[in-house]
C-alpha cells in the first residue's frame, strides 16, 4: 500500500516538473553574420501554449498577443535592430543589420509577450551572437525603393528570396546579400491614405562582389535624369523583370562603389574644462572649497541705485521748492498797465458770473419739461413736421411756444436807457452798467499812461 502510494506521488511530482519545464523557455541563441540582414520571427504559435486556454473545450485560440522587447538591464533596443508588428493578431518581427563593432559581443534581447485576453505574460531571451565574415562589407551596394510593399511584407523569407533573385538576374553577381530594409516611414514619408490597398513603401539594400551592371547603369543616363527631374518614369530596360512582383522607382535608386568612397574625418574642437572626455570616471569637486563673501555685491547691487536716487530727489526738490518765481516776483516783472487789463477783465468775468445768477428770466427751451407737470399731458413738439426749419431763428422766443408752462415774472421797470434805444427792458439796465463801467476803465487807464 505504502509502495503504492509512494508511486503516485513520485508520478505527480515528475507531471509537475515536466508541466514547469514546458512552460518556461530556455534561451534561444541566434547567429547573424556582420554586415547582412537579420530576421527573426515572434510566432504567436510559439508563446500560445504558456496561456489558458478557452473556457469552452474545442474553441480555438486566437488570443490577441502583444510583444515588447528591450536589451537586458535596457529599455529599449540596440541602436541596429528593429521591431515591428502590425496588430496583435500577426506575428512580430525582429530585423536589423548588425556592424563589425558588435562582433563578439553576446547581445541579450528580453522578449515579454502580453496576452490581451487574459492579461497574463510570458518571457524568454533572445541570444544574439553576431559573428564575423569575409565577405563585409560587399564593395558595390545598391538600394532600391520599391513602392507596393511593406516592411513586414517585405521581411518574409518568400518575399526576400524572390526579390534577391530578380537583383540575381539583372547584375550577374557571384555573391549577393541582402544588407538592410527600411520602411519609407523612417526616411521621412508620410503614412499613405487607406485607400486601393497602398503601401508605404519600403528601401531594401543589396550588395554584391562585381560591377553594376548597364541595366542599373541606365538610370544614370542625361535622358533618364532629365525624364526623372520632370516627376517622369525613366526607361529602364530590366524594369520587366520585376515589374511582375515589384514596382520599383528607378528614380530613387542608389548606386555606390565602398572602393571609390573617400572617407571624411570631422575634426572635433577641443573641448572645455567642464566637458568630461570620452572615457574616465567623473571627479567631483572637493568638499573644502572655500566660501565667498557676497556682502560687497550686495552694497554694489544696491547702494549705488539707491545712493542715485536719493541725489535726483534732492536735486528735484530743490528746484520745485527753493527756484520758485512765486506770484510777487511774476508781477513786479510785468508792466503796470498789463497787470490792470488784466485784472479788469477777471473783475467783469466774476461780476457778469455773480448777475447772471440773480436774473429772472424765462426757463431757457433745454430745461423745459417734455410733460405738464399738473396735468400730466405730453407737450406736443416745438415744431410741427410741415414747418419751414430753414427759416426758424436761432434763438425761439417765448411766444412762439403755445403749450408752454408760464412762470410767474416781475415785471421790470423800464430804464431812461432802454427807452431811448428801444431795447429790452431785462437785459438793458446790464448793458448800460458795463458800458458805463468800460467807458470808465478806459477813460483811467488812458489818462494813467499820459
Amino acid at each position: 500500500m505504502r509502495s503504492t502510494m509512494s508511486a503516485a506521488a513520485a508520478v505527480a511530482w515528475l507531471g509537475t516538473v515536466v508541466t514547469i519545464l514546458s512552460r518556461s523557455h530556455a534561451d534561444r541563441n541566434v547567429y547573424p553574420s556582420a554586415g547582412v540582414l537579420f530576421v527573426h520571427v515572434l510566432e504567436r504559435e510559439y508563446f500560445k501554449g504558456e496561456f489558458p486556454p478557452y473556457p469552452k473545450s474545442g474553441d480555438a485560440s486566437n488570443d490577441p498577443i502583444t510583444f515588447n522587447t528591450n536589451l537586458m538591464g535596457y529599455p529599449d533596443r540596440p541602436g541596429w535592430l528593429r521591431y515591428i508588428q502590425r496588430t496583435p493578431l500577426s506575428d512580430g518581427v525582429l530585423y536589423g543589420s548588425p556592424t563589425a563593432e558588435h562582433v563578439g559581443k553576446p547581445t541579450v534581447i528580453e522578449i515579454t509577450a502580453y496576452n490581451r485576453r487574459t492579461f497574463e505574460t510570458a518571457r524568454h531571451n533572445l541570444v544574439i551572437n553576431i559573428m564575423a565574415t569575409e565577405e563585409f562589407p560587399l564593395p558595390y551596394q545598391a538600394e532600391f525603393y520599391i513602392k507596393n510593399m511593406n516592411v513586414e511584407e517585405m521581411l518574409a523569407s518568400e518575399v526576400l528570396g524572390d526579390f534577391l533573385g530578380a537583383v540575381k538576374n539583372v547584375w550577374q553577381p557571384e555573391r549577393l546579400n541582402a544588407i538592410n530594409i527600411t520602411s519609407a516611414l523612417d526616411r521621412g514619408g508620410r503614412v499613405p491614405l487607406p485607400i486601393n490597398n497602398l503601401k508605404e513603401g519600403v528601401y531594401v539594400m543589396v550588395g554584391a562582389d562585381v560591377p553594376f551592371s548597364s541595366c542599373l547603369r541606365e538610370v544614370e543616363s542625361p535622358h533618364n535624369q532629365l525624364r526623372c527631374s520632370q516627376e517622369m518614369e525613366p526607361a529602364i530596360s530590366c524594369d520587366k523583370k520585376f515589374r511582375a512582383q515589384f514596382h520599383i522607382d528607378w528614380c530613387k535608386i542608389s548606386l555606390v562603389d565602398i572602393n571609390k568612397v573617400v572617407p571624411v574625418y570631422i575634426t572635433r574642437p577641443d573641448p572645455g574644462t567642464g566637458i568630461l572626455p570620452d572615457f574616465g570616471e567623473y571627479k567631483p569637486p572637493s568638499e573644502f572649497l572655500k566660501s565667498r563673501d557676497y556682502f560687497s555685491d550686495f552694497l554694489v547691487t544696491l547702494g549705488v541705485p539707491s545712493a542715485v536716487a536719493v541725489v535726483l530727489f534732492f536735486i528735484l526738490g530743490y528746484t520745485m521748492c527753493f527756484r520758485r518765481e512765486g506770484v510777487e516776483k511774476r508781477n513786479m516783472q510785468t508792466p503796470d498797465i498789463q497787470l490792470v487789463h488784466h485784472s479788469s477783465i477777471q473783475k467783469s468775468s466774476k461780476e457778469l458770473r455773480s448777475m447772471s445768477k440773480n436774473r429772472e428770466i424765462s426757463w431757457p427751451l433745454s430745461t423745459l419739461p417734455v410733460f405738464n407737470p399738473v396735468s400730466g399731458e405730453v407737450v406736443p413738439p416745438i415744431h410741427p413736421d410741415n414747418y419751414e426749419t430753414t427759416s426758424m431763428p436761432l434763438m425761439q422766443t417765448q411766444a412762439n411756444l403755445q403749450n408752454q408752462i408760464t412762470i410767474p415774472q416781475q415785471r421790470p421797470s423800464v430804464h431812461p436807457f432802454c427807452a431811448q434805444l428801444q431795447l429790452h427792458p431785462v437785459g438793458c439796465p446790464l448793458l448800460h452798467e458795463i458800458t458805463n463801467w468800460r467807458l470808465s476803465a478806459l477813460l483811467w487807464t488812458w489818462r494813467s499812461a499820459a
